[in-house]
């Protein structure tokens, strides 16, 4: 393994990342799992994100997503797989995926040289992924490898993802953070989502999040209006630090030259897919 400039594959991972969440912003998603009788779309997500995994119940999904409220996901699972299989619910996953980055980049980019190559640089990283400790990327790395350059993109970049998450939890799990006291950190770093999205999405009351701003407070993490201080700055920068230790693996094994290359050809793809409106345009603000 060759020695990487610092932080550049997370760099690379967040050039990567969106790529995957193209999936659950794409006006495909609720109508494809519609189609299936999955009509809620909470529930079309858990089962998207979960069915790697199988048929699982709500206490995996808890553990392995990490920020949603358990209460949320009893509404929803195991119920949704009554309406559908695991192996149907991928299946639909990836048509939604088709259409939706045939759609965000255009047939000229997916026919292109540049995203086969990105594809193959892509798989080539997660050759060095591994699945122990991390159920959420092994589940997936289980999967095989969708034929299509445009499709096997999305799937190493969901493995990257998912190999990457796992480690983070661990880190979260180190820090001392519940899910809640993730999400308000993360916020306050002004990288996260926006409190009325993840209230919205993840099941949790607006007196839970006070209440976690509050437990920050007391760690003198977060300053009286809701900053971080400088103690909880430190320690963000600490969780990431861990993450990119656990998680340096695949980008080692791709190698500088690489990693550079992946970065660059996934910075282009984001920005094309931004400005063709893959993102709600308030997704990341405080309010």
């Amino acid at each position: 393994m060759s020695t990487l400039p610092a932080r550049s594959g997370r760099h690379c991972h967040h050039a990567l990342n969106p790529t995957h969440s193209t999936l659950y912003f794409s006006p495909d998603f609720a109508a494809e799992y519609a189609r299936l009788g999955i009509e809620d779309e909470r529930a079309a997500y858990f089962a998207a994100r979960a069915a790697a995994m199988g048929a699982v119940g709500p206490g995996a999904v808890a553990a392995t997503f990490y920020n949603f409220n358990h209460e949320l996901i009893a509404q929803h699972l195991p119920a949704v797989w009554d309406i559908a299989s695991p192996e149907a619910v991928l299946d639909a996953r990836l048509r939604i995926v088709d259409r939706t980055l045939r759609r965000l980049l255009g047939d000229e980019v997916i026919a292109s040289k540049e995203l086969a190559e990105a594809a193959e640089l892509a798989l080539r990283a997660t050759e060095a992924c591994t699945r122990h400790a991390r159920p959420l990327y092994a589940a997936h790395a289980d999967l095989p490898v969708p034929a299509e350059p445009h499709l096997a993109y999305w799937h190493a970049a969901t493995l990257l993802r998912e190999h990457r998450g796992d480690g983070h939890l661990a880190a979260l799990l180190s820090a001392g953070l519940d899910p809640l006291e993730a999400m308000v950190s993360h916020t306050a770093t002004g990288k996260g989502a926006a409190p009325r999205w993840i209230l919205a999405t993840r099941g949790w009351r607006r007196t839970d999040w006070e209440a976690a701003q509050d437990r920050l407070r007391e760690r003198g993490l977060l300053d009286a209006e809701g900053e971080l201080t400088e103690a909880g700055a430190e320690l963000r920068a600490g969780l990431e630090d861990h993450t990119d230790r656990i998680d340096q693996a695949p980008y080692a094994h791709l190698g500088a030259e690489g990693v550079e290359r992946l970065t660059e050809l996934a910075r282009g793809f984001l920005s094309l897919a931004v400005a063709a409106g893959a993102f709600p345009a308030d997704l990341s603000s405080k309010d």
